[in-house]
């Protein structure tokens, strides 16, 4: 028996009692990218990117772990109910213009200590001020740096479009606007190389793609050591109590951890490890998020057709953001139909041997997507269910 196909058998017994569609995360699997996170760190903190996780009790989970420490949040609206919720180092990695949500953050000294909000531009300043309704709590302030590498004298960009900040004195001019404005107060800089942490480097069947890859990413990640150096010696130079640098993501943490300058790591997706991060050299993660579909029809030899599936993740449209059957082994979509939104036909021999109401596992393409379709996560150790935890949605929150 294959490993995956011993992982089958656990799921099918720990969920024997239950009927899908349903959603898991095998906590073995859970724990096991957890400390590979915490290894490849060396030794610098791990801050949970929560848009990853989106179930509170998981991040309380990895957050009891040494070497984690603190929440990317990924709206105000979320930042504010987790620091309700007891978390107390939340760091919003987006701008927000959400006007009620920063006139609370003003109005409350708690939240105004436990949330620092993301900056790239005075003109966020000005929202902030306009919305804060009277509250005078100082509000804490993390600039972002674009991480982009340019090239061709800017002609050519490889990375996403962030923030308008890319030169040491860009992000030094919006410091001092920073420092200069009463109810602020300066506390990190955040750098997130999407380029280099995810993108895979090794796609199966692509060696010429996964060589350009890999290319592209050893320079740029040459290029931002030295630029993201430089400019947290100009932020250091307008802020010199400056809190932390935060820096990478799941498919680059020891290379950033590298980085002098770089204080802390984020992560998040590598906890799950969805489809998308499987095409990586620089670490391998065990699949730990998985969800079942039941096979409601059997049209004919090879086929079966199961319940719902048609989960696509954000990004560019395109084959990797849909779902994939991962167990058992050997089933695939029909080219003519995909993944459905009611139904999803699947193709191969393995469908022979399912029966109606059997459950066929998925692979979600990104990891804190798939919350967004379950109310709850079946917690498994072993071959047991041992929890059944609230995502997200399940506590009533769909906050983006």
């Amino acid at each position: 028996m294959t490993a995956r196909a011993a992982d089958r058998a656990r799921y099918d017994r720990a969920t024997a009692h239950l009927d899908a569609p349903l959603a898991l995360v095998d906590l073995d699997a859970f724990d096991a990218n957890a400390d590979d996170l915490v290894r490849r760190a060396g030794g610098k903190p791990v801050r949970v990117a929560s848009k990853s996780v989106r179930c509170r009790a998981l991040l309380e989970r990895v957050l009891a772990k040494e070497g984690f420490a603190g929440i990317m949040s990924f709206t105000l609206a979320e930042s504010l109910w987790l620091a309700r919720s007891g978390f107390d180092d939340i760091l919003l990695a987006y701008p927000s213009a959400d006007r009620a949500g920063f006139a609370e953050l003003a109005g409350d000294p708690k939240l105004a200590s436990a949330v620092t909000v993301m900056v790239d531009d005075v003109a966020q300043l000005d929202l902030i001020d306009a919305a804060r309704a009277g509250g005078r709590e100082v509000v804490r302030v993390c600039l972002e740096l674009d991480t982009s590498l340019k090239l061709l004298g800017g002609r050519l960009r490889v990375g996403a479009r962030r923030s308008p900040l890319h030169s040491p004195a860009q992000v030094a001019d919006v410091a001092r606007a920073v420092a200069r404005r009463p109810g602020f107060r300066l506390v990190g800089l955040m750098a997130y190389e999407g380029h280099v942490a995810g993108v895979g480097d090794a796609v199966a069947g692509r060696p010429l793609r996964s060589r350009a890859v890999r290319l592209m990413q050893a320079a740029a990640r040459r290029e931002l050591a030295e630029r993201r150096a430089a400019v947290v010696r100009a932020v250091r130079a307008v802020a010199p109590d400056l809190e932390y640098v935060n820096g990478g993501g799941t498919g680059s943490v020891q290379h950033t951890a590298a980085e002098d300058a770089v204080t802390e790591i984020a992560a998040g997706s590598g906890l799950y490890v969805p489809r998308l991060f499987d095409n990586y050299t620089s670490f391998t993660g065990r699949p730990a998020a998985l969800f079942a579909q039941p096979v409601v029809r059997r049209p004919g030899v090879g086929v079966v057709t199961v319940l719902g599936g048609g989960y696509p993740a954000s990004g560019a449209a395109g084959p990797d953001r849909l779902p994939v059957p991962y167990l058992p082994e050997g089933l695939r979509y029909d080219p003519q139909e995909g993944a459905g939104e009611v139904q999803t036909p699947l193709l191969g021999s393995p469908a022979d041997d399912l029966l109606i109401g059997d459950k066929v596992w998925f692979r979600h393409a990104k990891a804190g997507e798939l919350c967004e379709r379950f109310d709850v996560l079946h917690l498994v150790e072993g071959d047991a269910v041992t929890a059944t935890v609230p995502t997200y949605r399940g506590e009533g929150h769909t906050f983006l």
